[in-house]
């Protein structure tokens, strides 16, 4: 038996968009303690720029006019994930999101803007290529934390390259920074930091706890209506992602450190099953001076080439399916680390990426670490990359030739309405032919990974037969992603993660 050091209604492991449950918890007058493995709350929530979520018909977007249906939007989801999921997940989480914004949106803490951001797969059944399924948080300005402010995790500028931290939260900042406003007015919610979820206790087959590893040893919290894990996934774990077939590495993923799938194994200790763990949600990485790969998108020119200096991509396509593309091309021996972008200079040095995520360094550094590179003509160019001059010049003067003639026969850039989203609806094909011509080493990132514990429908975890484990409960990126092995519009991860936290709750509620 377990002497337990404190007891509550509800325990959440894991301070990201995962939140949504122990505000609800609270909310709905239970007990609540948070435990957070690092110093930080916030999780990866926190370091998105827009903090968005992809909730179809919800609120915000009906009154800004929305002609959209719920039935439209299950047909696009459905088409895109196909049955790589159970179907009756994916119907929960494209109706239900609409319900967990019009609960938040009770308590006026909570506010959120339409923000247009097409689908991720325009030609799909049903897509929306006006964005009008997306909404992100309102601003939020820092001094309404408190005594929090200091405990918020990132923005990465600030945690990478030392910048000083916003007056205004925006995005995932001023997501996590609502929820944590909202909590602190609760008294029967404890936030624990440094305090990592590494066993649950089982009794009699349901799980009734967890052990908690802090600084000053372990502590153990009973947990009298269950326990969700929502504490992210595993991608900052280099010994997990080899075991799972994760492609990339930790050094280059945009999770924070405390990611390491402690949640993860401690579920499946309790006797989880488990599926998509060889998953995440890739993007191209731009490589910068601490050897780190960054999600980058937003490119305004260049083209990616590979290592026999031949274009492999739609470079404007959404960075799940450019990275998922990359990962293609390396299983099949045909792409190699780093690849290059390759542009003229109509802007000069810099790379034409608009949205790094974290901001460029000094361009010397870049230069000097061989990760942005010169030459006066493309043949030189190529030698110093070390592709074939002959096969480079021979893709540049093809790329210039469909640039010419306003349309991408080899891989449609510019087809789809999220390739033009960030060239206000104009074509985004832009020529190489000024030079000196440029290359930016790029590698292989992610924004977490994204398999995890199997769940039904009210976020119960479900072992190997498919019966739920009572007390056991999973959201975000700590359960196995309700999309599968897809990416189908932006917020989709942090959507998930709100909802499946809140729904988990109110299962709780019911039982």
């Amino acid at each position: 038996m377990v002497n337990f050091d404190d007891e509550v209604d509800v325990l959440v492991a894991g301070s990201g968009a995962g939140l949504a449950g122990a505000y609800t918890a609270a909310r709905e007058g239970l007990s609540v303690a948070v435990v957070e493995a690092t110093d930080k709350f916030g999780g990866t929530t926190a370091y998105s720029g827009g903090g968005g979520v992809w909730f179809p018909c919800n609120p915000v977007l009906e009154r800004a006019g929305t002609d959209d249906t719920l039935d439209d939007a299950l047909t696009y989801y459905r088409a895109v994930v196909g049955d790589r999921t159970p179907l009756e997940l994916q119907e929960t989480y494209v109706r239900r999101g609409r319900d967990l914004i019009e609960y938040l949106e009770a308590d006026d803490r909570f506010e959120f803007h339409m923000y247009p951001w097409p689908d991720y797969f325009g030609a799909a059944p049903k897509a929306r290529t006006d964005g009008q399924r997306h909404i992100v948080p309102a601003p939020l300005p820092a001094a309404e934390l408190g005594e929090l402010r200091e405990h918020l995790r990132g923005p990465l500028d600030t945690e990478r390259l030392g910048a000083p931290l916003p007056d205004l939260l925006i995005g995932g900042q001023a997501l996590i920074g609502r929820f944590l406003r909202a909590l602190a007015t609760y008294p029967e919610v404890r936030l624990h930091r440094n305090a990592a979820l590494t066993e649950l206790v089982v009794e009699d087959g349901a799980v009734v706890g967890a052990l908690i590893e802090r600084p000053g040893g372990t502590m153990a919290i009973r947990a009298r209506r269950g326990v969700i894990l929502a504490a992210g996934g595993f991608e900052g774990n280099d010994e997990l992602r080899r075991r799972y077939g994760v492609p990339g590495s930790a050094r280059d993923t945009m999770g924070p450190p405390g990611n390491q799938g402690h949640a993860h194994e401690a579920g499946i200790a309790a006797g989880a099953d488990t599926d998509l763990m060889d998953q995440a949600w890739w993007s191209p990485g731009l490589t910068h001076p601490d050897g780190r790969s960054a999600f980058a998108l937003w490119f305004t020119g260049g083209i990616f080439v590979d290592q026999d200096g031949r274009r492999f991509v739609n470079e404007s396509a959404p960075y799940d399916r450019l990275g998922r593309a990359a990962i293609d091309r390396m299983r099949a021996g045909e792409l190699t680390l780093p690849y290059w972008m390759v542009y003229d200079d109509r802007d000069g040095v810099t790379p034409p990426v608009q949205a790094p995520n974290v901001s460029f360094d000094a361009t010397e550094k870049y230069v000097a670490a061989g990760l942005w590179r010169t030459a006066d003509t493309l043949e030189e160019l190529a030698e110093v990359i070390g592709v074939p001059a002959a096969n480079l010049v021979a893709t540049v003067e093809r790329f210039n030739a469909m640039v010419a003639a306003g349309a991408d026969t080899d891989f449609g850039r510019g087809d789809e309405a999220y390739d033009r989203a960030f060239s206000q609806g104009e074509s985004p094909l832009v020529p190489i032919d000024r030079p000196p011509f440029h290359a930016a080493a790029f590698g292989l990132s992610d924004l977490g990974t994204k398999g995890g514990l199997r769940t039904d429908t009210g976020a119960r975890v479900l072992n190997g037969d498919g019966t739920a484990i009572p007390g056991l409960y999973a959201a975000g990126n700590t359960m196995a992603a309700v999309s599968g092995t897809v990416y189908p519009g932006g917020g989709n991860p942090i959507g998930a993660s709100m909802l499946f936290s809140h729904l988990a709750v109110r299962d709780m509620l019911e039982r």
